[in-house]
């Protein structure tokens, strides 16, 4: 790996150089210089919150909208568009809401507004895949202008979350499902345009109830192509683009003059899942075996340059359920243990020195790709044989959601801000189409946590469950969590103000000033 790197890196820094200046004019910077550029990798797919599940349609959606609640450093949410809460049992939740908050249409926002959102999801209103993380409630009472409670079939601590920055924008009453293509918010920025393909575009909300942004709008232009992306943002064509460009382009750009890279921690966790039903893989030695055939860190250094921070939890860093790794079994690189494991569990190796062959499933992205290439290396020590499967996102996919996989990487983008992510991926009543059980996974201890942890009420009591959760998971090892790769924000020196938020969301262009 280390021997290709530099000709890469030189042939990327060629094609940027050479490209310049054929490139020139690509996309002309607005008259309004005081209008940010800013590269998304497509179009969104659905603009009203409700409807959208890409990250585009969830980043872009989320500078138009306002959630009721938003996560703080350590995940915990705290008031937005709700100015507080109570939970007097565990299936009822009442919300009451800020005063003097307008829509970009002029119209207040009221507690009919909320709860049209909710039951749009719900009641056949919409078709959409949001509308599950709705399924427990049972009705929604609007008790006066300011306050809604919504009563639950039955208990569901996830409930708020799923209100929360990046998942949910409450729209006004009556918004039907056509509402996408031209969103009424009451988010810091709205809706002016939007061809597919081409461009989103946003102007200042100059009534906002938290501020009005300091910039005027935002032009959301959509370059597909990397290597384009690094053109622009090189020339000056284009001003930010968050998590677009790989690891090599970002270590080109870092000489360019007119460029800065603003790098944080990310919520993002890269994981690589099991099918424990396999019969090479239902002993869960031969798992535990595959973990300490994995040296981690090295990939981190090889691959992300060292911007990336290995993990032992599906939760961010620093999240208020997650494990420390004090309490969870480890598995550093040991190629010694894991042949002991091997042995252990009957795989023996024979005499061509391998003790078992598997197949690791990965989409076309070329860092999971090369991820995947030194997983290969690395687990022929142990006496494993990996084949790698790379094909299109979409038939990738399907085969993950079927289950036609040994083993398979991919990585959770939000919903792992949430701990009923462990319900989402290992709980027995998750198995797909209902979750993303994918591995079939099944723990009758695990699932009574899960239960628990769903009607408590008190997060301090949750916290127990979760973190019980995880130890048995990092024992039985139905999959391993990898790492959590950095936020990458590349833009150009005019723009003041860029901080990087863990989850990857746009909320930044709230804050940035054009600098003079």
């Amino acid at each position: 790996m280390s021997s290709s790197r530099p000709k890469r890196l030189l042939c990327i820094a060629q094609v940027v150089a050479a490209g310049v200046a054929l490139l020139a004019g690509c996309h002309s910077r607005p008259v309004d210089r005081n209008t940010v550029i800013m590269i998304i990798e497509s179009s969104p797919n659905n603009l009203d919150l409700r409807q959208g599940t890409d990250a585009q349609s969830e980043r872009v959606g989320g500078v138009i909208f306002d959630a009721l609640v938003k996560k703080d450093e350590h995940y915990n949410l705290k008031p937005w568009l709700a100015t507080s809460w109570e939970q007097p049992d565990s299936l009822t939740l009442i919300i009451h809401l800020r005063d003097g908050v307008q829509f970009h249409d002029g119209r207040h926002l009221e507690a009919e507004d909320v709860a049209w959102t909710i039951r749009s999801m719900i009641n056949g209103t919409l078709i959409t895949a949001k509308g599950g993380a709705f399924s427990a409630v049972d009705r929604i009472d609007v008790q006066d202008r300011l306050t809604l409670a919504i009563h639950l079939k039955h208990p569901d601590a996830g409930l708020l979350f799923n209100m929360s920055d990046g998942l949910f924008g409450v729209v006004p009453r009556g918004a039907g499902k056509d509402f996408g293509l031209h969103p009424i918010g009451t988010g810091p920025f709205r809706f002016v345009s939007a061809v597919q393909d081409k461009e989103v575009i946003v102007a200042r909300n100059d009534r906002y109830w938290a501020g009005p942004p300091k910039i005027n709008g935002v032009r959301f232009t959509v370059v597909p192509d990397t290597i384009t992306s690094a053109l622009e943002l090189r020339k000056g064509s284009a001003d930010l683009a968050s998590n677009v460009l790989t690891f090599d382009m970002l270590h080109t750009l870092a000489e360019a003059p007119n460029v800065k890279i603003e790098s944080s921690p990310s919520s993002v966790v890269v994981y690589s899942n099991f099918n424990v039903n396999d019969p090479a893989l239902r002993d869960r030695r031969v798992r535990q075996a595959i973990a300490c055939a994995m040296d981690r860190q090295a990939i981190v250094d090889a691959i992300w340059r060292g911007q990336a921070v290995l993990a032992n939890t599906l939760l961010p860093q620093g999240h208020w359920a997650a494990a420390s790794d004090t309490e969870m079994a480890q598995y550093p690189h040991d190629v010694a243990r894991a042949g002991r494991l091997l042995d252990e569990a009957g795989f023996h190796p024979g005499a061509d020195g391998i003790r078992l062959r598997l197949t690791l499933k990965t989409s076309t992205d070329e860092s999971t790709r090369l991820m995947a290439a030194v997983l290969q290396q690395q687990l022929r020590a142990a006496g494993i044989r990996l084949d790698i499967r790379s094909t299109e996102f979409g038939t990738f996919y399907s085969d993950v959601t079927h289950g036609a996989f040994q083993m398979y990487a991919l990585r959770w983008i939000g919903s792992n801000e949430d701990p009923d992510i462990f319900r989402y991926t290992y709980g027995t009543s998750s198995f797909p189409p209902k979750g993303a059980n994918r591995g079939r996974y099944s723990n009758p201890r695990v699932d009574a946590l899960l239960t628990a942890a769903a009607s408590e009420t008190d997060q301090s009591k949750r916290r127990e469950d979760y973190i019980e959760i995880q130890k048995i998971l990092a024992v039985d090892l139905p999959g391993i969590p990898l790492w959590y790769p950095n936020n990458e924000v590349v833009h150009s020196r005019r723009i003041d103000g860029v901080k990087p938020e863990a989850s990857g969301t746009f909320d930044y262009l709230r804050r940035v000033t054009i600098v003079r």
